[in-house]
C-alpha cells in the first residue's frame, strides 16, 4: 500500500511537490522554502523522485587520483586551510618529476581520472601548466585530465600574456580534458568581498566557463556551503548555474561542498552537520533541473552521510580520491579518511540499497569483471566503456 504524498510532503509543500512531479522549474522562492522548511524528509523525498526518475538505483563512482601541485597562493581566502602561511602548512611546489612519481604511486588501481588543482602561485611559468597535462598523458595515456579551476585559468592566461580562450586551447593541446568546478565558492558579490576578494569574481568565473564551452571543454560545478552564505545566496548560486547551463549545456555534474573551518580564519564557525549536508544535496537536485548528475563528495561530508545522500538526490559518490589535501591532509583533525578502495566503495553503495556503476569522467559506464565482497554476500557485478 503506497503512502499518499501529502502525508510525506505536508500541505505546505504540496505546490512544490506538484511542480516536481510535473517536471516544472522551481523558482527562487521555492528554493528558499526548501531550505527553510523543517520537513527535511519531505525535501529528500522530492529530490529522490527526481534522482530515481533520471537514474533509478544506479550510483556512479570513478577511479581517481588528486594531485595538488602547489600550496603557494596569493589570494589568502579566509575559508582556506590549504595555502602556505605562517603557523600553517609549509610551502611547496612540485616539479614535473615529482608529479610523475606521484602518478606512479597508484598504477595498480588503474586510475581513469587525474584531478589536478593548486594554489595561485605567481612563480610558476606558463609552460609548467602545459607540462603538468603532458606528464599525466605520458604516464596514463588514456586517463582523463580534469584540472585547473577558472581561478587558475585566469592566472595561467595572465602568466602567458594570452586570453582565457588561448590558454585553454594550449592546455587542451597539451592534454587537458575538462575543468573542475571549484574556485567560485558561492556566486555572491557580498561573500566574494568578505571571504575571497582577491580572487576572480562571479562575472569572471562565468566568462571562463563560457570560453571553455565554446571550445567544447566539459566542466563541473560546485558550491561551498556552511560558512557565511545565506539561504537566498545559496539558491541564487544554483539559479545562476542553471541559467549558465541553459546557455552553454556543458556542465555534467554539480557537487555541493561542505565547509571545514578547521585551521582557517573562520574557525569559530561550526562544521556543517549531516542534516545540513543532506539538505544542500537535496535542494541542489531539485533546483538544478538541467544538470544530469549530483555528487556527494564523501571526503568532505563522510561516507556515512554519502550513503544517506543517495536517497536525498545524489547519484554519484565520487571516487577513490588519493592524496586530497585541499580540505585536510591525512592524519589531520582526527585522522579523517582519505581513500576508499574498490571494495569499500561498492560495499558503501550496496549497503545503502543502490547499484554501484563504475564510470569514466564523462559518465560512460566502465565494465569490468570483478568480484565485490559485501557484508552479506559476494556478488559478481559489471564494473571497457560502453
Amino acid at each position: 500500500m503506497s503512502i499518499a504524498p501529502e502525508r510525506i510532503v505536508g500541505d505546505e509543500l504540496m505546490d512544490i511537490y506538484r511542480k516536481v512531479e510535473a517536471g516544472e522549474r522551481l523558482s527562487l522562492e521555492d528554493g528558499i522554502r526548501l531550505y527553510e522548511t523543517p520537513r527535511l524528509t519531505a525535501v529528500g523525498y522530492m529530490a529522490n523522485l527526481v534522482r530515481e526518475r533520471r537514474h533509478g538505483k544506479r550510483t556512479y563512482f570513478v577511479r581517481n587520483q588528486h594531485i595538488n601541485y602547489t600550496n603557494i597562493c596569493n589570494k589568502f581566502c579566509k575559508f582556506c586551510s590549504f595555502y602556505a602561511k605562517k603557523g600553517g602548512p609549509d610551502p611547496y611546489e612540485m616539479t614535473i618529476e615529482e608529479v610523475r612519481k606521484r602518478l606512479h604511486w597508484h598504477m595498480d588501481v588503474d586510475v581513469t581520472e587525474i584531478h589536478m588543482v593548486g594554489g595561485i602561485n605567481p612563480r610558476l611559468p606558463y609552460q609548467y601548466y602545459m607540462d603538468l597535462c603532458r606528464v599525466v598523458k605520458e604516464v596514463y595515456p588514456n586517463a582523463h585530465v580534469k584540472a585547473f579551476t577558472a581561478i587558475e585559468i585566469e592566472q595561467i592566461a595572465l602568466k602567458g600574456g594570452v586570453t582565457h580562450e588561448q590558454a585553454l586551447k594550449d592546455l587542451i593541446e597539451a592534454g587537458l580534458d575538462s575543468l573542475p568546478g571549484g574556485g567560485i565558492e558561492v556566486l555572491s558579490d557580498r561573500v566574494h568581498r568578505e571571504l575571497f576578494g582577491k580572487k576572480l569574481g562571479g562575472d569572471g568565473w562565468k566568462s571562463v566557463a563560457r570560453a571553455a564551452s565554446k571550445l567544447g571543454l566539459t566542466q563541473y560545478a560546485t558550491m561551498l556551503y556552511g560558512h557565511i552564505e545565506t539561504n537566498e545566496e545559496r539558491v541564487s548560486h544554483l539559479m545562476q548555474l542553471r541559467e549558465l547551463q541553459d546557455e552553454t549545456g556543458h556542465f555534467v555534474c554539480f557537487t555541493p561542498l561542505s565547509f571545514h573551518p578547521e585551521k582557517t580564519e573562520l574557525e569559530d564557525i561550526k562544521t556543517p552537520t549531516g542534516y545540513v549536508d543532506l539538505r544542500n544535496i537535496a535542494v541542489s537536485r531539485l533546483m538544478l533541473d538541467n544538470f544530469e548528475h549530483i555528487k556527494s563528495f564523501w571526503i568532505m561530508n563522510t561516507p556515512e552521510v554519502t550513503q544517506t545522500a543517495l536517497w536525498y538526490g545524489a547519484d554519484d559518490a565520487d571516487g577513490f580520491v588519493h592524496e586530497y589535501e585541499i580540505t585536510y591532509k591525512e592524519g589531520d583533525f582526527g585522522n579523517k579518511q582519505q581513500v576508499l578502495t574498490l571494495s569499500r566503495m561498492t560495499d558503501m553503495i550496496l549497503e545503502a540499497g543502490r547499484e554501484p556503476i563504475e564510470r569514466d569522467s564523462l559518465y560512460n559506464e566502465i565494465k569490468r569483471d570483478a568480484v565485490v565482497s559485501t557484508k552479506k554476500e559476494r556478488k559478481l557485478i559489471p564494473l571497457s566503456v560502453s
